[in-house]
């Protein structure tokens, strides 16, 4: 091969490293020969598929051969109905994951500034480094954002900033004033993503609604997901809303028909699917509680969550235990890669998943 491609490839993708995802129960399986795998690494809803979906699945199938709907007028319909927004505040995505990359490409260039937290979401510095912008990492505190000296990181040259709240993959949170408050700091050409991927997951009592600030905020932009409490990780659907002219830009840069005809029927019936969320939230509830006391028992430092994951410290090197549990058929996820080279982000399962997890941990660990 004479051409090395690698040096002709844009310079903020020369050095990049793909995202890597949860590792694949069948591909534990064509390893090892395990079965009867538990896959507690990707921060998936344990409570299966919605019989609501199911249903609603089934008959969009017949027309499987036609495009789905550009726009997905039903499901941003809905979005605007229950949110109280207008449809044009609404953004679809392949997930949320999409949204992000779609307001870092259609806004920040070479020449500007993103700010994110320590320990925060790996995507955000992958689109940051993608487009070739400049990466201003805010250093964490207590294991989350320190909105103070994110306010004063801000220069002429940022363009962009990412808050998860709840954060992944430490499952921090922010109190609503505390948002409020850094929003009047920030100046209005600066535009802040909002990323509420875990948001139903959070305290019914803490967790607010911010959709209700775009009207005084109007460079925030609020992500959400279907993938997580409404159980539709593998349909990949998310959505944004914003003002209605960044939804507009939005909209010039996303990919035609970006959510197939699955994902639109899947999400547009879960949206209703008022029992299925909150026997979500329920089951995570319980599980959190669970493994928070498992953890204090055998004194194992663990970072309090508002997500449906929970993070701790195992006091040895994450990647090791990690193989370790491979081998019980138990999959989590090392994150070393976060800088938090001794914790395991452990995803809530069901109450067989989460005994499995702690029998695993125990005989790993020989606690």
């Amino acid at each position: 091969m004479s051409c090395d491609f690698l040096n002709i490839a844009n310079s903020g993708v020369q050095k990049l490293h793909p995202y890597q995802a949860g590792k694949p129960t069948d591909e534990l399986e064509r390893e090892l020969g395990i079965t009867n795998i538990v896959k507690l690494a990707s921060n998936e809803n344990p409570l299966g598929l919605s019989d609501s979906v199911k249903v609603a699945l089934q008959k969009e199938l017949s027309e499987l051969t036609r495009y789905p709907d550009a726009n997905g007028y039903y499901l941003k319909q809905a979005l605007a109905e229950k949110y109280a927004v207008e449809l044009q505040q609404v953004t679809l995505g392949n997930g949320s994951n999409d949204l992000l990359e779609l307001v870092a490409r259609a806004f920040v260039s070479c020449e500007n500034e993103v700010i994110f937290a320590q320990y925060a979401f790996v995507v955000y510095p992958i689109v940051t480094q993608a487009i070739g912008a400049k990466a201003v990492v805010v250093p964490a505190k207590d294991y989350g954002h320190d909105l103070d000296a994110m306010a004063d990181a801000i220069t002429n040259n940022t363009k962009l900033i990412f808050i998860a709240n709840p954060n992944n993959p430490t499952g921090t949170f922010l109190e609503q004033d505390e948002i409020k408050s850094f929003l009047t700091k920030v100046p209005e050409n600066v535009l802040v993503v909002l990323d509420e991927a875990y948001f139903e997951y959070a305290s019914a009592d803490r967790r607010g609604n911010a959709i209700e600030w775009i009207k005084e905020f109007p460079n925030l932009i609020i992500l959400r997901t279907f993938s997580k409490a409404y159980g539709l990780a593998g349909l990949r659907v998310g959505y944004s809303i914003s003002n209605p002219q960044i939804a507009d830009i939005l909209n010039r840069v996303r990919q035609p028909f970006n959510c197939n005809a699955l994902a639109l029927k899947a999400a547009e019936t879960i949206l209703q699917d008022e029992k299925y969320l909150q026997e979500s939230i329920k089951l995570n509830n319980a599980g959190m509680a669970d493994l928070s006391t498992f953890f204090r028992e055998h004194e194992l430092e663990y970072i309090p969550s508002m997500g449906n994951f929970i993070t701790v410290n195992v006091a040895t090197s994450g990647d090791k235990v990690y193989q370790e549990l491979l081998k019980e058929g138990v999959i989590v996820r090392p994150i070393t890669g976060y800088g938090l080279p001794n914790h395991l982000r452990i995803s809530i399962g069901t109450q067989a998943e989460n005994q499995r997890f702690k029998q695993a941990l125990v005989k790993v660990l020989e606690l």
